[in-house]
C-alpha cells in the first residue's frame, strides 16, 4: 500500500494487546470475532449466556495459541455485564474494546402475539438493554483509561419498520440511536462502529423466527425471487456462482465476512474511528 508521500508502508496491526469483550462469543459473529481478533493478539473475554458455548471458543482460542477466559454472562442483567467489566479489567488491565454482539432475531407479525410475546420481551432484553447495559459496563472504565472503542451489532432492519419486524427492528434502530448518541456524548475518548448485516443464514439467527411469513417483510415486493431463490437453496439447486463470494450473483453471506469488517474497524489507529458498516452479498439486491 501507498502512504500519502508516495512511499510503501504496511498496515499496522492495532488489534495487538487489546483488551476485549465480546458477547454472544458462544457462536455465530461472536465467535468468530473473537477467534479473529485474538489470531491477532487481542486479549477476549468471551461472554455467554450459555457457560459451555463460551467454553468452547475459549479452548479454541487458547488452542490455537490465544488468549481468552469464558465468562457466562446474562447481558440482560446490568449487575452481571458489570461484573464482567470488572474481570476483564481484572484478567488484562483494561477494557479497549467492547463488542455488543448477543442478540436474537423473533420476526413476527402483530397478529403473532400470542406466540411471540415473551420472545418479544426477551428480545427486547437482550437486544436493547443488553447493549445498554454494555455500554454503562464499560463507560467510566474507558474514560478513566482515555480511549476506548465499542462496537454494536446491528441490521439492515434498523433503517426503516417492514411487515414482520416490529419488535426486531425496533431494537436494532434503538441500537443505531444509542450508538450515535454515545459517539456524540463520548466525544472522541470512546470510538463507537455500529455494524449492520443483512441476510446471514449461517449465524443461527433464523432459529429464534416465530413466524416464516414475517421474514419477506424486509423482501417486499421481491418476495417471489426471495422465496424461489431460498428453495433453491434448501433443495440443493443453487447455481455454484450463487454461492461463490468472487461471483456478483454472490447471494448467501458467510458470517466471516462479518466478523472481517468488525475486526477491520477495530484495526484503526486512536485516532480513525470507522462509524457505520453495511455489508451484504452483492446478489442479495432483492433485500430492501
Amino acid at each position: 500500500m501507498l502512504g500519502r508521500e508516495g512511499r510503501k508502508w504496511k498496515m499496522k496491526n492495532y488489534v495487538e494487546g487489546k483488551s476485549m469483550i465480546v458477547t454472544g462469543a458462544g457462536g455465530g459473529f461472536g465467535r468468530l470475532i473473537s477467534q479473529k481478533a485474538a489470531a491477532l493478539g487481542a486479549r477476549i473475554i468471551c461472554a455467554d449466556i450459555n457457560r459451555a458455548n463460551a467454553e468452547e471458543t475459549a479452548s479454541k482460542i487458547a488452542k490455537d495459541g490465544g488468549c481468552a477466559k469464558a465468562v457466562e454472562t446474562d447481558v440482560s442483567d446490568l449487575e452481571q455485564m458489570k461484573r464482567l467489566a470488572a474481570t476483564a479489567v481484572a484478567e488484562f488491565g483494561a477494557i479497549d474494546v467492547m463488542v455488543n454482539n448477543a442478540g436474537i432475531m423473533p420476526l413476527a407479525l402483530y397478529a403473532d402475539h400470542e406466540a411471540a410475546m415473551d420472545k418479544w420481551s426477551k428480545c427486547i432484553d437482550i437486544n436493547f438493554k443488553g447493549v445498554l447495559h454494555g455500554i454503562v459496563s464499560v463507560y467510566d472504565q474507558m474514560l478513566s483509561q482515555g480511549s476506548g472503542h465499542v462496537v454494536n451489532i446491528s441490521s439492515i432492519y434498523g433503517n426503516f419498520p417492514v411487515l414482520g419486524a416490529a419488535v426486531y427492528g425496533a431494537t436494532k434502530s434503538a441500537v443505531n440511536y444509542l450508538s450515535e448518541s454515545l459517539r456524540v456524548e463520548a466525544r472522541g475518548k470512546i470510538k463507537v462502529t455500529i455494524v449492520k448485516p443483512t441476510g446471514v443464514p449461517g449465524t443461527g439467527l433464523a432459529r429464534g423466527v416465530v413466524n416464516n411469513q414475517a421474514v419477506v417483510g424486509i423482501v417486499g415486493h421481491n418476495a417471489p425471487e426471495y422465496i424461489a431463490l431460498m428453495r433453491e437453496l434448501i433443495e440443493g439447486k443453487t447455481k455454484p456462482e450463487k454461492l461463490d463470494p468472487n461471483n456478483t450473483d454472490y447471494i448467501v453471506l458467510d458470517p466471516a465476512f462479518i466478523a472481517d469488517e468488525v475486526i477491520h474497524a477495530i484495526n484503526q489507529p486512536s485516532g480513525v474511528s470507522i462509524g457505520d458498516i453495511t455489508v451484504r452479498a452483492a446478489g442479495d439486491h432483492f433485500v430492501l
